[in-house]
């Protein structure tokens, strides 16, 4: 308008380049993957012919391999004498020629020979249970052999003669229903009609098996007979199912005027006898292939319902005359289908490059745009440390190459941090972390070479820790500090290196150690904005340095109050504390070994550092809950004893009875003769009750009755028993006996009073398995009463010095041990310590305690604590109330044990054939407990091991 040129709409250069990359991209694609479709649709039907050829020469040589040892089982039989004999027994007599065959020819059914007056005699194997069981086959029944001969008097007879695998006859039948004409068959036909030939019929199904198949018959050298065999051709059809080559294809293998010999669809004949025609089977591809013009191996095109195949159409001679067409229809789509896949995936990779580049185009028009002058600003700003301002993309261009230059040293800055921080916070140990730490934040700041000093407080001295890189100053390992000469060693004259040193301090200000770095001296490294960066890498560096100083410093802490609970135990009770002095250090030695263990049932077993440590408090907390058991109850060394040993009290019971008989005598109540008699009785039975006091032997029947019998004398008593009893023994005795008994009271010798029982009443501990309070599991049966100290009751104990009462108080620790720890606050990694502290009472039957544990519940760990807990039980010296055990007798009851379930008879076995025993032995037993052990002996007293 006016002359005015209106300027063309226009587009920033990012859009161009992105526009001109995906049309490029896209024209490439659809060339190649047209042509190559193209290209490959050829292709694919040339290849199916050539297939198809292959296939008809493979399936060719598979029917002659099934053929021909049938052809020389038949010339053999037609040569030999057997077709020469005219009677029954002769026949019989050679009916081996036939089954020679049946042996040399798998695939045959029968072997027979037909006789011009028409005799038959036929031999075929009984395999299928279908078959001996229509022929009625006796039991051990190889073969059948078939007969029909004419009698003298001209009547035709069959018999059916049953042999075994030797061919030794079984059973001979008369068969009158069976009679047919041999003679009248297309095999013996053909074979009389072209003498001297072999012979092929049309395939048929066989009237007995029916098994589809062809017959091959062959008249005889000498004479008319005619000997045939009866060839099955069933593995045919599994063998064209092998050649598909698409699941969808067809194929059909014809023989004579369109019989189907097989097919890979079902066959299914017009008759008995005969094999069924292509149009009796749904294959619509092969009878089109079939009707249209026959040229053997090339190809042919079909469209049928709109879908397209590949038809092949090929002969095969198989020798004798013999020959079959093999049809194939292949379909298209199949065919063709990882060509489509390998289209479609170029499709997609050249849609996919072309979504690639587009981003590409774009990024490189708009960096071809941005001024080059602020690209230069912003990678020198970047490179000394100034991260200010967002990332940019590479470029030819060299300013935008020295802004990629300079992202990359960005790039590795960042990554060294964040591996810095990973390692400062996920690595336990002190060394490697700064070993690792020290490494990435060298590679952060870009400097050659660092190290680390830690700061000793007690003797004010820096400490050389860690190394990264190389440095040129000769850096001492240990100097005082302040101030630090020694590390103002001057680098060489004329070095381009610098150094920088940093003192590293904690949360308050605590002096830590020292950083020492060593770097280029260029720009970069004069900047303030440098040594700002590495101070915040060293103030984290720092403060890693404290924390693990104080998770350490908690860890000995810990470590201690563990000892000291050991020492208070130990305090307690010396025998208690040995115990758990020596299992710990058992338990530990015993899962090292097997850790280290390279071969056999634990070559796999491993343990993490926080399952080592877990393990390890375990093991010296497993007893802890044993603080809150009666010392007088865990040392009771004789079953009256309580505080103290009441066998005085029980003497002192005699001497008044002794006192009496002396008194019955002055008083002329008695003789001098009974009074002897009396004290020398009272002698007796007191040595009784002082043996029985000790618990060394079991207490039979007849020992408790005498103890009744002794208990049941009475002595007078004439003082109150109230008098001087603490407040709590007072409110028991009162109610227990409210009425105290008028004195003097008769009182028997020995007794249960009730004031002897203390009930549970609110003490009531929550072990039962029904108890609602019971939250941790536990299954345990409370004893009838808290404590019971009867006289009678406690001397009555069958064996060892505790009551029902005092097993429990003492099994209790074992509650108390999972209580209490259960209540802890363990970190993360730790909270199994409970379990392993608390299980090794329980058993592989389930029948342990506290909580009953099955066996598939306890680990390798578990089962290593109870073994060496018992092991320590056993050999233990300084026990008041036992002996100890000889090693061999200790490992004679373990083994026992295990086969109780109630240890693990595996892990007994590699504590016994590893030597672990012995090492223990030397370390913690007594040299007269170390005898001779037969280990062969004690592992043969264990059950078989379990099956891995």
């Amino acid at each position: 308008m006016n002359g005015v040129v209106l300027a063309p709409r226009q587009f920033r250069i990012r859009v161009h380049i992105a526009a001109l990359t995906m049309a490029c991209m896209a024209l490439v694609a659809i060339l190649l993957i047209g042509w190559g479709w193209i290209a490959t649709r050829e292709r694919l039907v040339v290849d199916a012919g050539q297939r198809a050829v292959q296939d008809s020469a493979l399936l060719r040589e598979q029917v002659r391999l099934q053929l021909a040892p049938a052809q020389a089982a038949l010339r053999q039989i037609a040569s030999g004498h057997l077709p020469a004999t005219t009677d029954e027994a002769s026949r019989l007599h050679s009916v081996g020629t036939l089954l020679a065959a049946l042996g040399s020819t798998p695939l045959a059914a029968s072997a027979y020979v037909a006789y011009p007056n028409g005799d038959l005699l036929l031999a075929r194997r009984l395999a299928q249970p279908g078959l001996r069981q229509q022929v009625g086959a006796p039991a051990g029944a190889a073969f059948l052999v078939q007969t029909i001969s004419q009698q003298a008097d001209g009547i035709r007879l069959g018999h059916f003669h049953y042999l075994d695998a030797d061919a030794r006859q079984l059973q001979a039948a008369p068969r009158p229903d069976y009679d047919f004409d041999p003679r009248t068959r297309p095999w013996y036909r053909l074979a009389q009609q072209h003498p001297r030939d072999l012979q092929f019929t049309a395939p048929y199904r066989f009237a007995t098996t029916q098994q589809l198949g062809v017959t091959l018959s062959e008249q005889a050298t000498s004479g008319d007979a005619v000997a045939g065999i009866d060839v099955a051709l069933d593995d045919l059809a599994q063998l064209l199912v092998a050649l598909r080559a698409t699941p969808g294809t067809r194929l059909a293998l014809l023989q004579g005027a369109g019989h189907v010999v097989a097919s890979t669809a079902p066959l299914q004949g017009p008759g008995r006898d005969q094999a069924p025609t292509l149009d009796a089977i749904d294959e619509p591809q092969l009878q089109q292939l079939l009707a249209g013009p026959h040229a053997p191996g090339t190809p042919r095109v079909l469209d049928i319902d709109g879908q397209q195949w590949i038809g092949l159409h090929t002969r095969m001679d198989i020798g004798h005359g013999g020959s079959f067409e093999l049809m194939q229809a292949v379909p298209l789509d199949e065919l063709s289908a990882d060509a489509r896949r390998r289209a479609l995936d170029n499709i997609a990779l050249g849609v996919g490059l072309s979504l690639l580049l587009l981003p590409l185009g774009w990024t490189a028009g708009r960096a071809i745009g941005r001024h080059l002058g602020s690209l230069q600003a912003r990678s020198l700003r970047i490179a000394r440390f100034d991260f200010s301002g967002g990332a940019l993309p590479r470029s030819h261009i060299r300013e935008v190459s020295e802004l990629s230059l300079a992202i990359e040293h960005m790039g590795q800055t960042i990554e060294a941090f964040l591996n810095l921080t990973e390692k400062l916070a996920t690595e336990p140990r002190m060394e490697q972390m700064l070993q690792q730490v020290l490494a990435e934040l060298a590679r952060a700041t870009q400097s050659n070479g660092a190290a680390v000093y830690l700061w000793d407080a007690s003797t004010s001295c820096m400490t050389h820790t860690a190394r990264a890189g190389t440095l040129l100053r000769p850096l001492p390992t240990t100097f005082a500090y302040p101030p630090l000469p020694a590390l103002h060693v001057e680098l060489p004259p004329g070095s381009p290196h610098r150094h920088l040193d940093l003192e590293l301090r904690g949360r308050q200000g605590d002096l830590q150690g020292l950083l020492a770095l060593e770097f280029q001296a260029d720009d970069a490294h004069s900047s303030a904005a440098f040594e700002r960066f590495a101070r915040r890498l060293s103030g984290m560096l720092a403060v890693a340095i404290e924390t693990r100083q104080l998770v350490e410093a908690q860890r000995r802490l810990f470590d201690a109050l563990i000892q000291l609970l050991a020492d208070a135990i130990d305090a307690k009770s010396p025998y208690t504390g040995g115990h758990c002095e020596r299992v710990p250090q058992m338990t530990i030695e015993f899962a090292n070994r097997l850790e280290a263990t390279e071969e056999g049932r634990y070559a796999d077993f491993h343990m993490s550092d926080n399952e080592r440590e877990a393990f390890r408090l375990g093991a010296w907390l497993h007893d802890c809950g044993k603080v809150t058991s009666p010392e007088h109850i865990v040392d009771k060394a004789t079953k009256l004893e309580v505080i103290r040993n009441r066998i005085h009290e029980v003497r002192l019971r005699f001497e008044i009875l002794w006192r009496d008989a002396e008194l019955a005598a002055a008083r002329g109540q008695s003789d001098t003769a009974q009074m002897q008699a009396r004290q020398r009785q009272l002698q007796e039975d007191f040595a009784f009750v002082a043996t029985c006091n000790l618990g060394g032997e079991f207490l039979a029947d007849e020992a408790i009755a005498r103890l009744h019998a002794i208990g049941a004398q009475t002595w007078q008593r004439h003082f109150d028993d109230r008098l001087g009893l603490s407040t709590a023994e007072l409110r028991q005795l009162e109610t227990m006996r409210p009425q105290a008994p008028p004195l003097p009271a008769e009182t028997a010798l020995l007794a249960d009073l009730p004031e002897h029982r203390v009930h549970w009443g609110e003490d009531r501990p929550a072990v039962e398995a029904g108890d609602p309070r019971n939250t941790l599991g536990f299954d345990m049966k409370l004893p009838p009463c808290q404590q019971d100290i009867g006289e009678l009751h406690n001397l009555g104990i069958r064996r060892g010095t505790l009551t029902d009462e005092d097993r429990f108080k003492i099994n209790d620790h074992i509650v108390q041990t999972y209580i209490m720890l259960k209540d802890l606050p363990w970190p993360p990694g730790l909270e199994r310590v409970p379990e392993l502290a608390a299980t090794h009472h329980e058993r592989l039957d389930g029948k342990g305690y506290p909580r009953r544990l099955p066996g598939e519940q306890l680990g390798v760990l578990d089962r290593v604590m109870a073994m060496c807990d018992v092991f320590e039980a056993l050999t233990a010296a300084d026990r008041p109330y036992k002996k100890p055990k000889a090693m061999s007798e200790t490992l004679k009851i373990m083994a026992a044990m295990c086969n109780e379930q109630h240890l693990d008879a595996d892990l007994f076995r590699y504590f016994l054939h590893q030597g672990l025993w012995r090492d223990f032995a030397a370390r913690f037993m007594t040299a007269g407990q170390q005898d001779a052990v037969d280990v062969d002996a004690v592992d043969a007293m264990l059950a078989a091991p379990a099956p891995r």
